[in-house]
């Protein structure tokens, strides 16, 4: 039997209290207005007899009369095919004018995959951009961030893998989206013919926190479901920083005492336990997570990159509209290159960047207004063909293509003798006539 209550004792922002017995955290609430209408909240934490809950929406419009029945169960996804080219808001209703969604009711913030069923992952995610998929390659079942600083074309760059990738299904974890962004996802779906296999929950920035709390749970939900049903499926989050900043605010309102710069203890925990859902499954599907995870200031010593670092397998680290080589890093990269891949990926890659980390030095002395040798002029030419070829973002290459570029641009620069490679891999990929 649901249990009602006829009085709200406390209001704060977003929060509301009520005296209740018997219910359990993370529990759904219905709140009838007097109005007749009516929103949901969940419960936060409980003292004693006091219950706080957190309302989806905006208190606006609640009095301390209103009724409060709890629901006797946790905040919910619905799961079907159904969900294929729908966009939800962070408590899995329709925002797209679309009919309700029908299927399955499945709980979300449930714990990750037994480990027992992961696999190591061994392929390849394909994206078509160079810096990705030569020098760091994306993984399936991988976890991995893009950290970057507020301006810089993240979210044009997860479109674009989005897009590419071989994925069956893309889930987006929207988070402190402004509109123009949000319609950049639909538009970008929609003309790159992918709406069909892509799902979206949005919280946009006018939203209240606890949907963005929602957003990635309900994402990964979903994506674990389709992932039992055999499909590979791809999880783009963004903004991590609106997540970290919202689980903080919430906290702030609860008096919790704060810990490093403001944020509470558990952060680490919380982004963990959306990260770890990231799994190939033996026999089935499996769930690739791809974040963006946005830096105050640029600064990679805060705690929402900070503690990202150490639970994710590397990073992309994106910054003047290029993902920079040294920056970045993908941990399970050595799993498919020259396994999966040719096998002169590693020692192509390795040797790129390690001209291109000399070419960045001569640069400097040119900057400097040193005299420069003939092997600064060549290194010279080789930076700017490097970035022309590789690092701009708008380069679309499958990685055959590109691996064969990268030989043309040392072949255009170098003489094979200078780019310290070993002979048989000169001698089998070396382009003719150079």
């Amino acid at each position: 039997m649901r249990k009602v209550y006829d009085r709200i004792v406390d209001m704060r922002g977003n929060l509301i209290t009520v005296v209740a017995q018997g219910v359990s955290l993370g529990e759904v609430a219905r709140v009838e207005k007097k109005n007749g209408t009516f929103t949901y909240a969940s419960v936060l934490r409980f003292k004693d007899d006091l219950v706080t809950l957190q309302v989806f929406e905006s208190t606006r419009g609640i009095s301390t009369g209103d009724k409060v029945t709890f629901l006797g169960h946790q905040i919910q996804a619905v799961f079907s095919d159904m969900l294929l080219g729908r966009r939800l808001n962070g408590a899995g209703q329709p925002i797209d004018e679309g009919p309700e969604v029908v299927g399955e009711e499945i709980g979300i913030g449930t714990p990750s995959f037994n480990p027992v069923k992961r696999i190591i992952p061994r392929e390849l995610v394909r994206t078509n951009i160079p810096m990705i998929d030569v020098f760091n390659c994306l993984v399936r079942s991988q976890k991995i961030p893009i950290f970057s600083v507020a301006g810089e074309p993240y979210n044009a760059l997860m479109m674009r893998i989005a897009n590419q990738t071989d994925s069956d299904v893309v889930v987006i974890g929207g988070m402190g989206l402004r509109f123009d962004d949000y319609q950049a996802f639909i538009d970008n779906a929609e003309k790159a013919g992918s709406i069909e296999k892509t799902v979206m929950f949005i919280h946009r920035a006018i939203d209240p926190p606890v949907e963005c709390l929602l957003v990635p749970d309900m994402a990964l939900a979903c994506a674990e479901k389709f992932a039992l049903e055999g499909k590979n499926v791809l999880v783009l989050l963004t903004d991590m920083t609106a997540f970290a900043d919202a689980i903080k605010e919430i906290a702030i309102t609860m008096d919790q005492i704060p810990s490093n710069r403001g944020y509470p203890g558990s952060l680490y925990s919380d982004l963990a336990s959306r990260y770890e859902k990231a799994v190939d499954i033996e026999g089935s599907g499996s769930i690739t997570v791809l974040s963006v995870t946005t830096m105050p200031g640029g600064d990679v010593t805060h705690p929402i990159p900070d503690n990202t670092g150490y639970i994710t397998e590397g990073q992309f680290y994106l910054h003047g509209s290029a993902i920079d080589p040294f920056g970045s890093l993908s941990r399970l990269k050595q799993l498919v290159i020259g396994k999966v891949t040719r096998d002169d990926h590693g020692d192509l890659a390795n040797a790129m960047i390690r001209l291109y980390a000399d070419s960045k030095k001569a640069r400097e002395r040119q900057g400097m207004g040193f005299r420069l040798s003939r092997w600064d002029e060549k290194l010279l030419r080789y930076c700017n063909l490097f970035e022309q070829r590789m690092m701009d973002l708008q380069v679309n290459l499958p990685l055959e293509q590109a691996l064969d570029l990268g030989w043309q641009t040392l072949a255009e620069c170098f003489d094979v003798e200078e780019v310290g490679m070993k002979k048989s891999v000169c001698d089998k990929y070396w382009p003719a006539g150079r």
